[in-house]
């Protein structure tokens, strides 16, 4: 997509001149980026190759925040380049009155350089927390920018982060038609994979469209059969929060039909506006949806917004439930209190804050640290959600009573604790006597393979490394924990063997810290049970382990489906082994040679239990030749309805979900 087809678009409200060359605040320049580009995008596998949109994009949504900016393109296209383009004011062109150069330029080539840092071009950004543009320049083979401002068109080009020439002006434009384009290619020397995932550009862009209420996000995929049409997604949300909440709800029972939704205003006299917006609603399911955001950011660590928000919501859904005599006064349950927790049961929420100043802290840089934020948050929400209560008596009792039962079932789950503590099947000290505990301490250095069945265990056992590999096999299906409480899971075997192995705990008494493994590794068969079963343990860890899976430490072993042994080979010694169809096909097509009578042997892993110990150590458990997927928390929103489709009531949900995903997908991917 190119800026020339925004000519459709509203005129911006305001002049360009607002935004000029001497607002582009230099701080350092680009250095080593293609040396060790890990360290400004995570890694050069598909997360860090994703991030060069992120950054692209965050640029045109920080125009958005600014209200200078409406819509927002993305193509992926068929030549492997990402287009990204806005209509926004469009970067300044015109040379820096210190730097002597374009401000396009300077931009595109020096890290953390735009107009964010003075605070006068953008009171509101989300992309301070990236790297910037630059490093997405430095990390492709090619790059063109075009400016659309002042009535004219610009470009600059550039190869692997070095200017082509200087800004060239293209000709005369609609003095109305304002705007930005990025093309990119990411570099193949630095990437292991140039191919972008839409589903993973499509969700990302759809979570900001929801956070910034009206602005349109247009994804298309130019990468199709020559016999289909161009993929087009137009991600528009009138309705903001609201609508994003119903669409996590989409697969659960809302418990009332109103989505709450409110928004609030203050004013610091230092450090300017703070913007809040919450949006909730309760649904008959158990589990909590707590989404919180810093200028579109996704908050996967809290901060001060979510502690006022839990605090208000806690102390609120108390005093309502006093009110309305939904605690009980007589009888056993007497001295029921209700905790924050039971009142976030089954709430699906959603927190967002603007501000000029964000301040991350945490390992990720996810969690807000804005100390007045928690007041602020905290204020608001006491004052709208009451009101709300007070203005809806029913839905009020509903809720109230809703974390009633959730306090009834909290203290079931906390004997039903305390009775497997006693028989010491969730006591550390007493390990599950089927867990192949390895030698090591060191939580660091060990993991632990769970894996399906028997069989599978039995050969798990002969092929680790006994110092530092554990292996705990699990029979069949455990417990889905997407339609049960706690105290329920807790009564399943499966599910106890798992706690006492990980050595953790659960619900109110996680420890991430007591973790016996940094390494928790499903190993399961490659076939529709076994896609299941890893499901149902995921499940698990992602509803009441998550710290888990936040902290890095849960990983997919990918066992390989073939083993292909040479003409003549008279040992499986110089076998070969292959994980998809398409690595099968090259290693026949190498070791034939295209010598049609010289054919491999090649067979088929219908499951763990076929792989004798040598081929499940020397493929799947050695560190030196194995693959392990790392299970990450990029979107937990997207994650947590991820699980309520496959997991829950909704069939056609389900169904529809798979149909869609049938061709791609070979295992779950969170």
């Amino acid at each position: 997509m190119t800026a020339d087809a925004h000519s459709a678009h509203e005129p911006s409200s305001s002049s360009e001149q607002d935004y000029a060359a001497g607002d582009i605040t230099v701080l350092e320049g680009l250095e080593a980026v293609r040396k060790r580009p890990g360290m400004y995008i995570g890694s050069t596998g598909p997360r860090g190759l994703h991030h060069l949109v992120w950054e692209v994009v965050d640029n045109a949504v920080d125009e958005a925040l600014a209200e200078r900016c409406s819509r927002i393109w993305v193509r992926l296209r068929a030549d492997g380049g990402v287009e990204v383009a806005d209509d926004g004011r469009g970067i300044p062109v015109e040379t820096h009155p210190t730097e002597n150069k374009s401000a396009l330029e300077i931009v595109l080539t020096m890290l953390h350089a735009g107009g964010k840092f003075s605070g006068k071009s953008y009171a509101v950004s989300g992309g301070l927390h990236g790297v910037g543009v630059s490093v997405v320049n430095a990390l492709s083979a090619r790059l063109v920018a075009e400016v659309a401002r002042d009535g004219r068109r610009y470009r600059q080009t550039f190869q692997r982060g070095v200017p082509e020439g200087r800004v060239v002006d293209v000709g005369p434009h609609s003095v109305q038609d304002t705007g930005t384009t990025i093309t990119f290619w990411p570099d193949p020397e630095v990437f292991e994979t140039t191919e972008f995932n839409r589903e993973t550009v499509v969700t990302r862009f759809r979570e900001i469209a929801f956070l910034s209420a009206g602005l349109h996000f247009i994804v298309i995929d130019d990468r199709v059969d020559e016999d289909m049409d161009a993929y087009v997604a137009d991600l528009h949300y009138p309705a903001g929060l609201r609508d994003f909440v119903e669409y996590l709800n989409r697969s659960r029972e809302p418990l009332h039909d109103e989505i709450v939704h409110f928004t609030a205003s203050e004013t610091d006299e230092h450090d300017g506006p703070r913007d809040v917006e919450v949006a909730l609603q309760w649904n008959s399911q158990f589990n909590e949806s707590l989404h919180t955001f810093a200028n579109t950011i996704n908050t996967h660590e809290g901060g001060t917004h979510e502690e006022g928000f839990k605090k208000a919501l806690t102390n609120v859904i108390n005093k309502c439930a006093r009110e309305v005599g939904a605690l009980p006064t007589t009888g056993r349950d007497k001295d029921l209190s209700i905790t924050g927790d039971d009142v976030r049961e089954g709430l699906t929420a959603i927190v967002s804050v603007k501000l000029g100043d964000p301040q991350f802290e945490g390992q990720t840089k996810t969690k807000l640290g804005n100390t007045d934020v928690r007041s602020i948050v905290e204020r608001a929400c006491t004052r709208h959600l009451r009101t709300w209560l007070e203005e809806h008596p029913t839905e009020a009792k509903l809720i109230t009573s809703k974390a009633v039962q959730a306090a009834r079932g909290r203290v079931a789950a906390r004997a039903a604790r305390d009775l497997t503590r006693r028989k010491g099947l969730l006591d550390g000290g007493s390990l599950p006597g089927k867990l192949a505990d390895c030698a090591s301490r060191d939580p660091s250095e060990t993991e632990l393979f769970i894996v399906e069945g028997d069989s599978a265990g039995g050969s798990s056992k002969m092929a680790r490394d006994r110092q530092t590999q554990a292996v705990l096999p699990i029979r069949g299906k455990i417990l889905n924990v997407e339609k049960a409480r706690l105290g329920k899971i807790l009564e399943n075997k499966e599910i106890q063997a798992l706690i006492t192995a990980i050595g953790t705990g659960v619900g109110e008494e996680f420890n991430l810290s007591k973790a016996r493994y940094h390494k928790i590794v499903m190993l399961m068969d490659a076939d529709v049970d076994g896609a299941h079963i890893r499901t149902l343990v995921l499940t698990f860890l992602f509803r009441h382990m998550r710290a888990l899976i936040d902290a890095g430490y849960v990983y997919i072993a990918q066992p390989p489906l073939y083993q292909i042994t040479p003409p003549g080979a008279k040992t499986s010694k110089r076998s070969r082994f292959a994980f998809t169809d398409e690595q099968r096909d090259a290693i026949i097509a190498e070791l034939t040679d295209g010598d049609g009578a010289k054919r491999p042997e090649v067979s088929r892993f219908k499951g763990l239990g076929e792989m004798d110990a040598e081929q499940l150590e020397k493929t799947t458990m050695s560190a030196g030749g194995r693959t392990l997927l790392q299970v990450t928390m990029d979107d937990a929103a997207a994650a947590d309805s991820l699980f309520t489709i496959l997991m829950g009531d909704d069939v056609g949900a389900r169904r529809d979900f798979i149909v869609r995903n049938a061709r791609d997908v070979r295992f779950l991917d969170v």
